[in-house]
């Protein structure tokens, strides 16, 4: 009889259109199930295993985190040490935070700047680690520091830099030889090299234009600390073993009892917003940050979870330690099918009545693409038509600074306009006329979506900067983004 996580799993494949997954469960200390299921590509023939590669995204701000603790416990750091006493450099615009901010904040979520921000700097960017914190000076908070919650990749960088100025190991070398070496995680890799130099990796894939294609990988080493993990169901389920050991594998501590429990303790109170009616039953009672997991009930029992995103991938890892279960689901494909699958596990070991989280999550995208398609009609329906642009298109040349993100042109190149990132390749479009001094982006590179960009003039009919109205990428909010116009060289 087929296994029904043999079963759900296929079946999920085919709702969702995804190419591949690998599954696996730990359960009293013991890896119970572990399989691939489909293709690592589209169309391919070559099948997903345990041991293929998937990028798991967020989930390398445990591996931070993990790594910081074992820090903790061998007193070379304190989890209220303040930032600037190891990276005297370190400065946000805040001048309090910077001097006040702790390793604790970073890895809490509390630094005052909104959800992902920094993205604008990081993403696809040509930016080394190095410089991608020194530019977080110009990044504007939000909210007053430690004042609420704001998912952050940015400050995990910063966490993951502690490291070297401790070590002298990177954060790549430090996490190999003291996490996957001693926990047998031979398939795990942090950078874009190594995952290269892999043959058996499983691709990414999204829907473009609502067709699902391949996407290349995109390379997020240089914020790594938060977002480079690439690793196996089997390898990602001996490190679930840690934690379900209190941070004991195979007879041996590698993270002392004291900084493991603070790990997995509520640090920050998450706000527990409205879920919507197809997966209400997903509720919690309380929801928190721990130290690079996310904590939340289900079906009575506290839950130790985090979700991995990034370009064509999804992933989760979720562990009830009450009974010592762990699961984990890689997917290549930009779906809900890890989390569905997921859930679906831990229903079948905690018992009760069986949600059919497929059926709701399949409910759930629905709905989500009306939105989007409504969203879209909305700014067509908005579009003045017959208009023209105040001035020539030379008018709206020349070069644009923001002082985080640094310099984007807009050229005049065989009668169009053509916007660039300096910093970011994938950042270059084709500016279409769209009503008055806005124009429609159409970003060369497929995975970015259409977008508006405003050109506002002064009143001497001169354009002052350059606005965003542009549908935000996972981690990449363009709201950041404040382009004024510079001089001329």
């Amino acid at each position: 009889m087929t296994n029904p996580i043999s079963r759900n799993v296929t079946r999920a494949l085919a709702v969702f259109d995804v190419p591949g997954a690998a599954v696996a469960v730990v359960k009293d200390d013991a890896l119970v199930f572990a399989a691939g299921f489909g293709t690592k590509d589209l169309g391919g023939s070559a099948q997903v295993d345990e041991h293929s590669l998937f990028a798991a995204g967020s989930i390398s701000k445990s591996i931070t985190a993990t790594c910081l603790a074992i820090l903790v416990g061998e007193g070379k750091l304190g989890w209220d040490d303040r930032v600037t006493d190891y990276l005297p450099g370190f400065q946000l615009s805040d001048p309090i935070a910077t001097r006040l901010l702790t390793v604790r904040d970073l890895l809490a979520h509390r630094s005052g700047l909104r959800d992902v921000s920094g993205g604008t700097i990081w993403y696809g960017a040509h930016y080394d680690r190095a410089e991608v914190i020194r530019r977080l000076r110009f990044l504007r908070p939000v909210a007053g520091f430690r004042e609420r919650y704001a998912y952050q990749n940015v400050m995990y960088l910063v966490a993951g830099e502690l490291i070297p100025a401790l070590t002298g190991k990177t954060w790549d070398a430090f996490a190999r030889d003291r996490l996957f070496d001693p926990l047998g995680m031979p398939d795990s890799n942090t950078s874009m090299p190594e995952l290269r130099a892999n043959v058996n990796v499983a691709m990414p894939h999204a829907r473009i234009d609502d067709v699902p294609r391949p996407v290349p990988y995109r390379d997020h080493d240089n914020v790594g600390p938060a977002a480079s993990l690439n690793t196996s169901a089997v390898d990602l389920a001996q490190y679930l073993r840690l934690y379900l050991g209190g941070g004991t594998y195979a007879g041996q501590t590698l993270v002392a009892p004291a900084p493991f429990a603070e790990l997995i303790r509520a640090q920050t109170v998450v706000p527990i917003d409205p879920y919507p009616d197809e997966l209400s039953a997903l509720t919690p009672n309380f929801q928190a940050y721990a130290l690079g997991w996310s904590l939340r009930d289900y079906r009575g029992r506290r839950v130790v979870v985090h979700t991995g995103g990034v370009d064509g991938m999804r992933a989760i890892a979720a562990m009830v330690p009450d009974e010592r279960l762990g699961v984990v689901v890689l997917a290549n494909q930009e779906e809900p099918l890890p989390t569905a699958i997921c859930y679906g596990i831990l229903d079948d070991y905690l018992g009760g009545p069986r949600m059919d989280w497929i059926g709701a999550f399949q409910a759930r995208r629905a709905t989500l693409r009306a939105q989007q398609r409504a969203a879209r009609d909305t700014v067509v329906a908005a579009r003045v038509r017959g208009t023209a642009s105040a001035l020539p298109l030379e008018g709206y040349a020349g070069r644009y600074r923001d002082a985080a993100a640094g310099d984007a042109h807009v050229a005049l190149e065989e009668g169009r306009l053509v916007l660039r990132f300096d910093h970011a390749s994938c950042f270059s479009a084709e500016l279409e006329h769209w009503h008055f001094d806005t124009f429609r982006a159409n970003w060369r590179d497929p995975y970015v979506p259409p977008g508006l960009v405003t050109f506002p003039l002064s009143s001497k009919a001169v354009v002052t900067e350059m606005r965003f109205d542009q549908p935000n990428l996972l981690d990449v909010d363009f709201g950041e983004l404040d382009y004024k116009r510079a001089a001329a060289a």
